[in-house]
């Protein structure tokens, strides 16, 4: 029984390193531009076989979920808390910054993402996992301005996601500091403007 252990550990520590190299070479294709890579162009990239691929995915959907999670901890690693005792413009300016550089950091996957998301339960649980941090941070950067408003917190989040950045920096060709300045405009806009009465 002792003797098998180090084999049974070394196999485990493959499977794991193959894994990883399945996912890297999944993520680093779509960052490079490839929004749709095949299994055949992944399986290229990491080194490894078809057969070594679906052994360790039972399908694209458990790759995708994968896949999201990395992309997860990369912004994760990315993301700095920004001191909530700032005066309000110094937040704005930080939050705004922060946001428009992941959110250039993740463009090629969230563009990736679009082309699959309403067949891909994973990737649609991944966007409300991005949506749930972003509400989460407004809610503590801004919770004196916002006084528990949920209308407003709802359209600061929806101005800071994705689709609203994709807006201003391809359909608009804006970009990326004009872009930032334009989500800083309506953040404070948003942010200035009285809680409804009544």
């Amino acid at each position: 029984m002792t003797s098998s252990s180090p084999r049974v550990d070394g196999r485990t520590a493959r499977s794991e390193r193959t894994r990883n190299a399945i996912v890297d070479a999944h993520v680093k294709l779509i960052t490079d531009g490839d929004l749709r890579p095949t299994a055949d162009r992944i399986a290229k990239l990491a080194g490894v076989s078809l057969r070594a691929l679906w052994s360790h995915f039972a399908d694209m959907e458990a790759l995708f979920a994968a896949s999201g999670e990395r992309i997860l901890q990369h912004r994760d690693a990315a993301f700095a808390p920004i001191p909530a005792d700032l005066p309000l413009a110094e937040r704005i300016d930080a939050y705004t910054r922060q946001r428009a550089r992941l959110l250039e950091q993740i463009a090629p996957a969230a563009k990736a993402a679009a082309l699959k998301e309403p067949f891909s339960p994973a990737l649609q649980g991944y966007r409300k996992v991005h949506t749930q941090r972003v509400r989460d941070e407004l809610r503590t950067l801004f919770a004196a301005e916002l006084a528990d408003d949920p209308e407003r917190l709802a359209a600061l989040t929806a101005v800071s996601m994705w689709p609203t950045w994709e807006t201003l920096r391809t359909s608009m060709e804006l970009d990326v500091e004009a872009a930032r300045r334009s989500l800083a405009r309506v953040v404070t806009a948003l942010l200035s403007s009285h809680p409804k009465m009544g």
